[in-house]
Parts: C-alpha cells; sequence; structure tokens
C-alpha cells in the first residue's frame, strides 16, 4: 500500500521538443487579443477590433498580451511560484537499513540487521522564517511582472505617438518638398530667360535637395517605428498596422499628479516590488539567524544482532558550532538586507524627482503650444493673401515661397509639440501609476 501511495506521488516526465523554425505571426489577427487575462480594469472592457484599424489603447493591451519579453517574464514568474512551492515544502525523514550476514555459521548465529528513521529538527525551526521569504519573493516576482507590463504599454503608447506624428510631419514635408520643386523649375525657367541668375538657381535647387533629404530621412524613421511596433507586438516586421486616432488620454493636472506622488510607494509596481524583496530579505536574515544553532538530527533505531538480541534506541547527531556557526551566511544576509533598503530609498526619490520633472518639462512645453496656437491662425492667414498676390502678380515665386515655408515649418513644430505633450503624458501615466494602475 505504501509502495502505491508512493508512486502516485511521484511525478512523471512529459517532453517539450524545441521547434527550430521561427514562427511569427503575420497578421493581427492571429495575435491573442483575450482582454480578459488582462490586470487592468481600464484596459479589459475596452474592445479590440483589428478591421477597424488600431487606436492607442488596442496596441497596449496587443502588445501586454503578445509581447515576447512579457511571455518570458510570465514564465520566470512561474518559476519563483514553483521555487516558493519547493520551499514550503518540509523535508523528507531519512530511512536507513544495513544488514550484516555472518561469515562463518553455527549455533545460535543469524543474520544482523540495523533499521533507523531519523529526522532533521532544524528544518522545522527555520521552516517558518524560509517560507515567509519564499512568498515574499512571490509577491515580488508579480509586483515586478506588473512592472514591466506597464513598461510595456508606455513603450507601446510611444510607439504609437511617433508612427501616427510622423505621418502627420510627412504630409507637410511633402507639402514642402512639391512648394521647393515648384520654386526651382520655375527658377530654371526664369534663367533661359535671363530674369535670374545661376546663384539664385542653384539655392534654389539646394533648398529642393534639402526638402527631399527631410522626407527620406523621415521615411526611414516611420518604418523603424513601425518595426519597432511590431517586434513590441510579437509580429513579424513585414505586418503593416493600419493606425487610427485614438480618444484622449487621461487628464493629469498638476495636482492630482503631485497627490499621486504622496501615494506613490502604495501605487507603483517596481516600489512594491522593492518592498516585497526587502521582506524576503529579512526573512532570509531572520533564517539564517535561526540556522546558527546546533544543527539538530533526531533517529530512532531497532537493531538485532548476530546473536539475535534485539535492540531499540535512538540516535542524535548535533553540530558542534565552534569555527562557523552560520556567522558568515548571517552577515551576507545582514549586509544584503542593507543595500535593499539603501535601492529602496534611492528608487523612492528619483520616482519622486521624475515625476516633478516631467512636470516642469510639461508646463515649458505648453507654453510654446499655446504661444504658436495663438499665433499659427495668423500666419495662416499670410500665406494666404500670399497666395492671393502671387496669382495676380503683386509677388514673385520666391516670395511666395518664403511665406509658405514659414507656414509649413510651423504646422510641423505644432505636430512635434503636440507628440511632445503627448509623450510627457504617457511617461506621467507610467511613472505616476495613472489609468493602468
Amino acid at each position: 500500500m505504501a509502495s502505491v501511495l508512493f508512486v502516485s506521488a511521484c511525478a512523471s516526465y512529459q517532453p517539450l521538443p524545441l521547434n527550430d523554425h521561427p514562427i511569427l505571426p503575420d497578421k493581427v489577427s492571429s495575435l491573442h487579443i483575450d482582454t480578459r487575462q488582462l490586470p487592468f480594469p481600464h484596459f479589459a472592457v475596452h474592445k479590440v477590433d483589428p478591421a477597424n484599424g488600431l487606436d492607442m489603447t488596442e496596441v497596449a493591451i496587443l502588445a501586454v498580451l503578445n509581447n515576447p519579453g512579457l511571455i518570458l517574464a510570465r514564465a520566470d514568474a512561474h518559476i519563483v511560484q514553483a521555487q516558493a512551492f519547493a520551499a514550503g515544502l518540509l523535508p523528507d525523514p531519512q530511512f536507513t537499513l544495513s544488514r550484516d550476514v555472518p561469515t562463518r555459521s553455527g549455533p545460535g548465529v543469524t543474520n544482523a540487521y540495523n533499521a533507523g528513521i531519523a529526522y532533521d529538527i532544524n528544518a522545522l525551526i527555520t521552516h517558518s522564517a524560509q517560507s515567509d521569504a519564499a512568498s515574499a519573493k512571490v509577491r515580488q516576482a508579480n509586483l515586478m511582472l506588473l512592472w514591466q507590463e506597464w513598461q510595456v504599454i508606455a513603450r507601446a503608447r510611444m510607439l504609437f505617438s511617433q508612427a501616427y506624428t510622423q505621418t502627420q510631419l510627412l504630409h507637410w514635408l511633402r507639402q514642402n518638398q512639391h512648394l521647393l520643386a515648384m520654386q526651382y523649375q520655375k527658377s530654371k525657367h526664369a534663367l533661359a530667360q535671363g530674369n535670374l541668375t545661376t546663384v539664385a538657381v542653384d539655392s534654389a535647387l539646394v533648398a529642393w535637395q534639402e526638402a527631399e533629404r527631410q522626407l527620406d530621412d523621415l521615411q526611414r524613421q516611420q518604418i523603424q517605428a513601425r518595426q519597432d511596433l511590431n517586434t513590441l507586438l510579437g509580429l513579424a516586421p513585414n505586418v503593416e498596422l493600419h493606425l487610427v486616432q485614438s480618444a484622449p488620454l487621461a487628464k493629469l493636472s498638476d495636482t492630482a499628479v503631485k497627490q499621486a506622488l504622496q501615494d506613490l510607494p502604495q501605487r507603483r509596481p517596481d516600489l512594491l516590488a522593492l518592498k516585497a524583496g526587502y521582506a524576503a530579505q529579512d526573512a532570509r536574515y531572520r533564517q539564517a539567524i535561526l540556522a546558527q544553532f546546533p544543527a539538530f538530527n533526531l533517529g530512532i533505531t531497532q537493531a538485532q544482532d548476530t546473536a539475535g538480541l534485539k535492540t531499540n534506541g535512538f540516535s542524535i547527531v548535533l553540530t558542534l558550532p565552534l569555527f562557523n556557526g552560520n556567522r558568515g551566511i548571517i552577515k551576507i544576509e545582514q549586509a544584503t538586507r542593507a543595500r535593499l533598503h539603501d535601492e529602496y530609498e534611492i528608487r523612492l526619490n528619483t520616482a519622486r524627482a521624475d515625476v516633478l520633472r516631467l512636470l516642469e518639462d510639461r508646463r515649458l512645453i505648453q507654453a510654446q503650444f499655446d504661444l504658436l496656437e495663438q499665433h499659427l491662425p495668423s500666419l495662416d492667414q499670410a500665406a494666404d493673401r500670399a497666395r492671393t498676390a502671387l496669382a495676380n502678380g503683386a509677388i514673385d515665386t520666391s516670395g511666395y515661397v518664403s511665406f509658405e515655408s514659414v507656414r509649413i515649418a510651423k504646422h510641423m513644430e505644432m505636430v512635434n509639440l503636440q507628440q511632445a505633450l503627448l509623450e510627457n503624458k504617457i511617461s506621467l501615466l507610467t511613472l505616476a501609476g495613472g489609468d493602468i494602475s
């Protein structure tokens, strides 16, 4: 019966062969889209429909569910959970059996044996601290996984913002390139008629070529941003994502952010993970102190000698702490705990400084945005008047191109400021624990 129970409690080997052929989804519909797996209430109720294009929230959801780095992070968390399970198990008792067979037979001579069962008592003394440390490590692993998910959400939002903004910038750069190409063609025509110098034509050519270079550079940047986004989602590099305009992110007032700073130690997963790691190390320190007591192994034995005399007894194995006494391990665990204490303080200070810096950056960007937004309509009107003047012959092409180029540059500046404000908000939401906490 005992052998049956022993066999039933044993694990059996299951093969898990490696796949030597890379498998990357070549379409968005192949990705996991079950939002019920998400730990974020705001995302769990958001419908993901790739057929209608992907907004910023949908891209972030797909990233959390499919990012290869998070897949490995979840596997690491499972390993820590398994280690905690192992740490919670008490060691098995030890059974010993020996048998002696006499080399000569004779009256009253029989086989001798010695059987006993023993247990390490120290395992019971340190078990509670060991279990506490393992449980805290599980909390730390889960919180670090959550923090990585926050980072992936922020990265997905940033890449979406870059790719979407680059599409808007390409629109303005193409307008600028067409404008300067027109100026160059008219300059060549004026040169052929003797109305313009070669220097002026060369200047128009240089301006046109510079616009071509800027357009090519931005197209390459957009390709890189989209490929980075595909990599983040675990997609093949050649998948074309249809990105659509998103609803605005949650509003963040300075007051709300400063209030969130007060709650940061209870909100930020990385800070909570450091707390859990500190608790685990504190438990290991206690475990090391408990382990300094002499190792104590108690056993019960039964024996029979070759004369057939049976005896019952016990055995005690006691380690004398004369040279070691676990003092080295205690010092190591104590120093490690002190290091984790300092790490938490430094991380908390850095987190606060990062948020305050972002708030100051936002004020500067917002001031630039507001000023440009105030003057841009006047610039558009001036460009319209210049267009009318060109049609009426009141100004030449060069004068019109000057007005229009400035207008295009200011609109591109506006787009860049909008992106800077959005990326600032993404960073604040991540560092202060906004709509994803």
